[in-house]
């Protein structure tokens, strides 16, 4: 079966060990970082049995679905999200695979910019390359209110995190997400309110959906202390467009620290957030890492060959099956 993985922006698919699974298949990898149109991407994939997803990384619509009548699959690496219309690849016949995700690399991402936006040691490294000694002066984690705004499994371990650091921890979010935060020895927010005014360092750590796109809003932000720290490696749309700027600019928070974009993979390198001296900015790294990656195509990869045997699993639609 032909086989494409497009938006493979680092080309390391191919080194991954679990990329041998593939090797009774013909196999495509896409390297392109630029957003593709829907031609471009019609072209791409014109002769493919199967996709295998990177995430999010690509948009799957009917449009696109109506020029592809060879494919038979899509086995997404991770859970599924908004990126792909599970609905028109039921009603032609598509089958959709998922597999696992992984809350360690995120969370380890997140501590990092924690660390270094408190530190300021990205300052304070390129004064040194610059022959200055000790440009800065930062600030220790200890003692300060870690705030969490969804307590799942990311959520979850970046309090565990907070505990060797000697933070308290204060979560916000669902009743179920305040009770086992409550069970866990941490303090539940008495309020969103209260969240956003008592943290020091607050975290995002919700998925995006409806109910959550664009849920931090400029008046939550307004309510941070004014040497706050907002993290967020989730997702953008969490924030309502452009209030994370602006209330940078009004000073509070007095910083952040961010993994995600609305634009992504090519950011504007002009960009006002990547070019603030209060902001902190990788590029979604979040969930880059070398066992995360063999973790979620490994599953992919598994999926797509039990599917090719005759014994699909991990199914998403299972009424697809057997239609083509």
């Amino acid at each position: 079966m032909h086989i494409v993985i497009p938006d493979d922006y680092q080309n390391v698919i191919r080194t991954l060990d679990c990329f041998s699974r593939l090797a009774a298949h013909h196999v495509t990898v896409l390297h392109d970082r630029q957003p593709a149109s829907l031609e471009e991407l019609a072209i791409r994939f014109a002769d493919a049995d199967a996709l295998v997803l990177t995430r999010e990384r690509t948009r799957i619509d009917a449009a696109l679905l109506d020029r592809l009548p060879k494919l038979k699959l899509i086995s997404q690496t991770g859970k599924l999200a908004g990126h792909l219309d599970l609905a028109a690849c039921t009603a032609r016949g598509i089958v959709v695979t998922e597999g696992r995700g992984s809350p360690v690399a995120p969370a380890e991402l997140a501590w990092a910019l924690m660390l270094n936006a408190r530190r300021q040691l990205v300052a304070a490294l390129q004064g040194f390359r610059q022959g200055q000694w000790q440009v800065n002066l930062g600030s220790a984690l200890a003692g300060q209110v870690l705030g969490i705004w969804g307590y799942g499994k990311i959520g979850q371990r970046l309090a565990r995190y907070a505990q060797a650091f000697d933070m308290p921890v204060l979560v916000w979010g669902s009743d179920s997400s305040r009770a086992a935060a409550a069970a866990d020895g941490h303090r539940a927010a008495a309020s969103r309110e209260a969240l956003f005014a008592e943290a020091d360092i607050l975290s995002l750590n919700l998925r995006l959906a409806q109910s959550t796109r664009y849920i931090v809003t400029p008046d939550d932000l307004a309510r941070m202390k004014t040497d706050a720290l907002l993290v967020n490696v989730s997702r953008a749309e969490l924030i309502a467009p452009g209030a994370l700027l602006q209330a940078l600019q009004a000073g509070r928070p007095g910083y952040a620290a961010v993994d995600v974009y609305e634009d992504e993979p090519v950011l504007d390198p002009a960009h006002p957030l990547l070019n603030h001296p209060r902001v902190l900015c990788s590029p979604h790294l979040g969930y880059v890492e070398k066992n995360g990656y063999e973790l979620y195509f490994g599953d992919a990869f598994d999926n797509l060959v039990a599917f090719f045997a005759g014994a699909p699993k991990n199914v998403a639609n299972p009424e697809a099956v057997g239609q083509r």
